[in-house]
């Protein structure tokens, strides 16, 4: 999924304008999950409020994701929806997730049991290995910045 550079640009700018001691260079633009469909999934529990956490590899992820940090979201068709700041990064094992942060990735029934289901999954799938319990994982925390409608 390629990510709509001229509305996570509009975004930006909007989120500047209204916060300039955070402007600065466009930073990294990019959608939740592997497909359009879980993209708006993830997407959408952001906008409802649940989600306020993600993982990724640290081979991926881990020199982007800084705390204090912004980053912006699309949508399953890559059309930019909101401004993320990261509030807090721990790099880890994958089996290292603990009750409290499976709970703020909103998914599931937000436990650590269905988190760890899911999230296999999702790396093995994506990953293309069966050993995914001790891949270094950057554990991300975040609030939501802009639009106002559903900023934390």
């Amino acid at each position: 999924m390629t990510p709509d550079s001229d509305s996570a640009a509009v975004l930006w700018s909007a989120y500047t304008a209204a916060h300039p001691e955070h402007a600065g260079d466009l930073p990294v633009v990019e959608c939740f999950g592997d497909s359009p469909a879980l993209a708006d999934e993830l997407l959408a529990l952001v906008v409802e409020g649940r989600k306020r956490a993600t993982a990724g590899t640290v081979e991926h992820d881990g020199d982007a994701v800084v705390q204090g940090g912004h980053w912006i979201v699309t949508d399953g068709a890559g059309t930019a929806q909101a401004v993320l700041r990261t509030t807090e990064v721990r790099h880890g094992p994958l089996v290292s997730v603990d009750e409290a942060f499976a709970w703020d990735e909103g998914e599931g029934d937000r436990s650590r049991d269905d988190w760890l289901r899911g999230h296999r999954a999702y790396f093995r799938r994506t990953l293309g290995r069966d050993d995914v319990d001790d891949l270094p994982t950057v554990f991300e925390r975040f609030t939501v910045v802009w639009p106002p409608g559903i900023a934390d």
